[in-house]
This record gives structure tokens, sequence and C-alpha cells, in this order.
């Protein structure tokens, strides 16, 4: 007799975190940040569909959709301070190295990070 094991139907992995005492033209730079979320996509095995991206003072806010779910910055230039959240779903993609690899192209000195398992067993 064998042991039932039960997988994940649905493979969901969150990233997200703070990052602190970041490069503050990074923060500040539409266009720059638009180019990170995008490597960043590539850097977690994730198929990029859209970009939307907004100018909030002298902060950006920038949403991008993955087929596997999505990736968000949002920056305060004038605090060097930014969030990230980065959601897959598929035991394909790599949420922890598209968050690392946003956390160095801000140049972030100090970030905090945390991981949820979003996963399904039904």
């Amino acid at each position: 007799m064998g042991v039932n094991q039960v997988f994940p139907k649905v493979v969901g992995r969150q990233v997200y975190g703070s990052l602190y005492d970041c490069d503050n033209n990074a923060l500040k730079d539409l266009e720059y940040l638009r180019g990170v979320v995008t490597e960043a996509a590539k850097e977690g095995n994730m198929t990029l569909l859209d970009v939307k991206s907004w100018k909030i003072g002298e902060g950006v806010s920038i949403v991008a959709i993955v087929l596997e779910s999505h990736i968000t910055i949002h920056t305060w230039p004038e605090y060097s301070f930014a969030t990230v959240d980065v959601y897959s779903c598929g035991s394909h993609t790599d949420p922890r190295k598209a968050f690392n690899y946003i956390a160095s192209q801000l140049k972030a000195k100090k970030y905090t990070v945390n991981e949820a398992d979003r996963s399904s067993e039904f």
C-alpha cells in the first residue's frame, strides 16, 4: 500500500518587501523602472503580458501583469524608499529571484523580504 501524497493544483508564491536607502534617481525614473520590472519578469521566468505605470508626485507606481500573476513597484524618492510585490503561480517561476533583481537595480542598501505560500491543495 502506497502513501497518498497531495500535490497542490495551484502553486502560488508571493515575495514582497520594503527597500530602504535606494538610488533616488532610479526611484523617480519611470522608464528605467519599466525596464527593471520587464527584466525582473525574465529573471523570474515569468511571461510578461503588460506593464502600466504612473508618475505620482516624484514617485512612480508600476504594475506588471504576468501570465502567472503580477509584479508591482511603488516608490517614494523623498524617503529613498520603495515597496515591491512579486506574486506568481506555477512551479516554473522564481519570484524570489525577480524580487532580488529589483532590489539590486534600485541599489537598496537594506531591505525586508517576506514570503507567502499561496498554493491550493484542492
